[in-house]
């Protein structure tokens, strides 16, 4: 009945906007979903960070294998607190794009006609870019469009580099700000790797090294999972 209408009438403003809200509802769910992954991912981080610093001290022939893994999952963690702030701020641009939706279609429902909004065709056009929620971001658009509140999107107003996450080498001022924090020491001893000494220390187990690989390439995997 639906698509008969739709072929003789104009799209009833009131389903699209029910339609635009149900969109918008299920982005934000999704967000949340991911932000509470990070959540748990970066308490998980925090544990490993703490359990590599008490291994160091109950046994200092592992002092420098320790430390490494200490600064290792460190950057981990920098990384996972960028996502969750880029998924945060996300959030709060799809509660703005709703409100102004909604906004938008009351004075459709008062003054009989409707603006384009440059605002909610920008932030539309910067969530479209999010590897979570392209797909349904992309349908937003174009129900929003169908509606007359944004024009048709310029693929190219957004630098790609924009949304990017760093995956170069973090600050290690970040990583020992990371580390003080949850070590509780503004310096974290034996943090700082000397390459002499490094040389000096008993080979490292190739049980640890593979244990501490597996761990990072799990955490590494749960991030990319998030990101796709």
């Amino acid at each position: 009945m639906e698509t008969i209408k739709a072929v003789f009438w104009k799209p009833d403003p009131q389903a699209q906007m029910r339609k635009c809200n149900r969109l918008i509802r299920e982005n934000t769910r999704k967000l949340e979903r991911d932000m509470f992954q990070l959540k748990n991912l970066e308490s998980k981080t925090r544990q490993y960070i703490i359990q590599a610093s008490k291994r160091a001290q109950r046994n200092p022939s592992q002092a420098k294998q320790a430390a490494a893994e200490t600064r290792t999952f460190a950057r981990e963690m920098v990384r996972i607190r960028k996502q969750s702030s880029r998924l945060a701020t996300s959030k709060a641009q799809l509660q703005s794009v709703q409100m102004q939706v909604n906004e938008a279609f009351s004075v459709r429902k008062i003054e009989g006609s409707i603006r384009v909004s440059t605002g909610i065709m920008k932030d539309v056009n910067t969530l479209i870019r999010l590897p979570e929620l392209t797909g349904t971001m992309r349908e937003l658009s174009q129900e929003l469009m169908k509606a007359g509140i944004i024009e048709e999107m310029v693929g190219d107003s957004l630098p790609d580099d924009a949304l990017v996450e760093g995956e170069d080498e973090e600050a290690e001022a970040e990583v020992d700000k990371v580390l003080g924090e949850i070590l509780k020491t503004p310096e974290v001893p034996g943090t700082k790797i000397d390459a002499e000494s490094t040389a000096q220390e008993p080979a490292e187990s190739e049980a640890d090294l593979e244990d501490q690989e597996a761990t990072l390439a799990q955490m590494r995997g749960r991030l990319e999972a998030l990101k796709s």
